[in-house]
């Protein structure tokens, strides 16, 4: 699997040295993900920070009638995880799983702390992807209080341009916080 998507990724905010490269390709593990499959289910701990090399993961969460809720996409070139279970080493409240059959670069979280001592710059990288994130989630919660459900697919096809064709409308309105059968009645509106 081509680590070049990963090292663009991070050398588009760092600049790293070919011996800082090759230490951190040492400790990223590739992995081929089959469509469904789960990377993290809700009450594991997670160990892994993921990068999606190609296809898409999602993280979502089921309430007690069993409706998701899609928390994230995480198309090429991004980064998914359940971030409250990484931190805190405490189980996780989300599921990981495969939209379509993707490849993945993951790192440990026991990696990743040395890595930070290593190569320190690193550091900054990482801090850049929380900072995004931050803001991508405080949007994201303003957005489901504050618009109406048109909006909300609006944000989504903006945010997500890549998967409008291709994802399920279930899980389209799973993110947008739907029911499949309204969002297909506003869709024909």
């Amino acid at each position: 699997m081509d680590k070049q998507l990963l090292l663009d990724s991070i050398q588009k905010e760092i600049d790293l040295t070919e011996d800082e490269i090759l230490r951190l390709l040492a400790v990223v593990k590739s992995k081929k993900v089959k469509k469904k499959q789960y990377l993290l289910l809700e009450g594991d701990l997670s160990r892994y920070a993921i990068f999606v090399a190609s296809g898409c993961l999602r993280s979502y969460c089921v309430d007690e009638n069993g409706f998701q809720y899609i928390q994230q996409f995480a198309p090429e070139g991004w980064w998914i995880g359940d971030m409250y279970s990484l931190v805190t080493g405490k189980p996780g409240n989300l599921y990981i799983d495969a939209v379509f059959e993707s490849e993945v670069w993951m790192i440990s979280k026991v990696d990743l702390h040395r890595l930070y001592q290593e190569i320190p710059k690193l550091n900054v990288y990482f801090r850049i992807l929380a900072e995004n994130a931050l803001v991508y989630y405080q949007s994201r919660s303003m957005e489901n209080l504050r618009l109406a459900a048109k909006e909300r697919y609006e944000k989504f096809c903006t945010r997500y341009p890549t998967l409008i064709d291709c994802l399920p409308q279930k899980q389209v309105a799973a993110y947008i916080g739907v029911t499949p059968e309204f969002l297909s009645k506003m869709l024909h509106q």
